[in-house]
């Protein structure tokens, strides 16, 4: 799969605006790593100060779906057809917001680190990449500090809460890799918030997908909301043993007598990471990582909201 070098009249996938105000490069040769073949259906709009792509039932939506994507945000179209995926019964109403704010990490970095076909990925040229695009991604990483990257996710997630969630409809929200982690944060006690003199949490149920950067136990104790997550048992970046570690954290909070909400974990093989996102849907075993990760949040959902 190529980097976004397509010329922008030549790309008929919508564009959004980057930090500078320009409109930020993708292209169709991007769609390669993804679920469905075709193009984006929604739209991006401003909701909550954020650019958001909107896909789904806006009438009476059964309820909404946040997802938050790996790094490389709203620029790969991958992670909108994984939002049209979602949205495809006609239930939910989803929303993907540009927590970046226009500042993705560079796809060039994307064909580097997660490549659609490894197998095509000599060692060369994955150092050799990985040398050429270092400067860029230590530049990225000090510029979405966990504070503020916290601050913006979380400040969204309670505007939604009070200001335009449909009375008596529910929040699911969804992390694949970086937003991984701060799906799970979403539904810690901690950021409860009052609402009509209640305490509610910010979502009602979660799922995170080879959730990258966590930190135990600050990211998985004292949970308030069912979570699902998925795991891949050859991810070289989220190691499959991080599984093992939430598991015994949250066994020994139900051991002390505090009361866990219901935690499923499901393993994927080959599960390379990105297989959320950028599993190669060519390779049979990755399609069906692909397909099957889909489906597990749209059954969690399902269940919960």
């Amino acid at each position: 799969m190529a980097a976004a070098t397509e010329n922008k009249e030549n790309c008929p996938i919508q564009a959004f605006k980057d930090k500078t105000g320009q409109d930020a490069p993708v292209c169709t040769q991007c769609i390669s790593g993804s679920i469905h073949k075709g193009l984006p259906k929604g739209t991006i709009e401003k909701l909550h100060g954020l650019d958001t792509y909107v896909i789904g039932n806006r009438e009476s939506p059964r309820g909404i779906i946040v997802m938050y994507t790996d790094i490389f945000g709203l620029s790969l179209p991958n992670n909108r057809l994984i939002a049209d995926s979602y949205a495809q019964s006609g239930e939910w109403l989803v929303y993907v917001p540009d927590f970046f704010e226009g500042d993705h990490a560079p796809l060039k970095f994307a064909d580097v680190a997660i490549p659609v076909d490894a197998a095509k990925q000599s060692k060369l040229s994955f150092f050799t990449g990985l040398l050429m695009t270092a400067p860029s991604g230590i530049s990225w990483l000090m510029r979405h500090k966990d504070g503020p990257t916290d601050k913006t996710c979380m400040d969204f997630l309670e505007s939604l809460r009070r200001e335009t969630l449909p009375t008596g409809k529910k929040i699911g929200m969804v992390g694949m890799c970086w937003g991984g982690r701060y799906s799970s944060r979403a539904t810690l006690e901690k950021y409860m918030i009052s609402v009509d003199d209640k305490r509610v949490p910010l979502v009602d149920a979660g799922v995170a997908l080879h959730p990258s950067n966590m930190v135990l136990p600050d990211d998985a104790q004292n949970m308030v909301v069912p979570f699902s997550y998925g795991w891949g048992e050859k991810d070289t970046n989220t190691k499959i043993e991080l599984c093992g570690k939430v598991k015994e954290l949250q066994a020994e909070e139900a051991k002390a007598g505090r009361k866990v909400p219901e935690v499923e974990h499901k393993i994927y093989t080959p599960g390379r990471h990105g297989f959320a996102v950028r599993g190669n849907p060519d390779d049979p075993a990755e399609k069906k990582c692909l397909e099957d990760s889909v489906q597990q949040v749209l059954t969690w959902f399902d269940r919960w909201l």
